[in-house]
């Protein structure tokens, strides 16, 4: 009996496919323009970051819902180039019932969002207090946190890690020049982020440029044995990792 069940356990083991790497692919900018439509298209692995407080933030929110796509909530946030925000956007001047006020409006036009990552926010990032009421919001709503990383500089990581919200950073622009030699070239930079490290994060845009490339070089990932994933999937990890962690660490008096 105990040969058969091993026997059965090993077949399961060969039949799972072994991943050379682990990529999380996020589609910023959605909400703007009928056009970014086409964006669904994609695998439902692929997480799209709506704008609040646009004309189609809500409807992407319900449609992405029916497809079982993640969605999060593209929260503009103050540029030191002084950038135009949009609506509802998060700036230094504020005060902390400002931004709780605008993070809840902004939640509200993007129904389903299960976290929030930064659209712009180079300056408002590398700031404590903002990020501190940021961070609560979330813990609050047990929300997470992806930071775009538009500075160096940013803070935000670190202080999610102190208020217990689960983060992570992009690693890649894909289409910071919208071609196709330029997003190939990003794309294989993630690919290789990805061989490397136990995952990578690229953010791309709606552009017709990014969703043909997307559209022809995903399906391809799993021949090349890496794993398309959800952000809630790798969010979920990392929750199931802290907790292994805080569970094997010694009580202390």
């Amino acid at each position: 009996m105990l040969i058969k069940y091993a026997c059965a356990l090993l077949i399961l083991l060969t039949a799972l496919p072994v991943w050379a790497g682990r990529v999380v692919v996020i589609i910023d900018d959605m909400g703007y323009r009928k056009d970014d439509s086409q964006a669904f298209a994609l695998p439902a692995e692929v997480t799209f970051a709506i704008l609040p407080h646009t004309p189609f933030s809500q409807t992407y929110a319900d449609l992405a819902k029916s497809q079982r796509r993640d969605v999060i909530l593209h929260m503009p946030m103050e540029a030191l180039a002084g950038n135009k925000l949009g609506p509802g956007a998060l700036t230094s001047d504020m005060a902390s019932d400002s931004i709780q006020h605008e993070l809840s409006a902004a939640l509200q036009s993007v129904p389903n969002a299960i976290g929030l990552n930064n659209h712009m926010g180079s300056k408002l990032t590398q700031l404590s207090q903002p990020m501190d009421i940021t961070m609560r919001f979330l813990r609050e709503r047990q929300m997470f946190f992806v930071d775009s990383r538009t500075t160096r500089f940013s803070k935000a990581e670190q202080i999610a890690h102190r208020h217990g919200v689960l983060s992570a950073h992009r690693h890649v622009f894909l289409d910071h020049i919208q071609s196709e030699e330029h997003i190939q070239a990003q794309f294989e930079r993630l690919i290789r982020i990805a061989h490397k490290y136990p995952y990578a994060i690229g953010i791309g845009h709606p552009y017709k440029e990014t969703l043909a490339f997307l559209q022809t070089r995903l399906p391809q990932l799993e021949e090349m044995g890496i794993e398309l994933l959800p952000i809630s999937e790798l969010m979920r990890e990392k929750h199931l990792a802290l907790a292994e962690q805080a569970v094997s660490q010694p009580l202390t008096e």
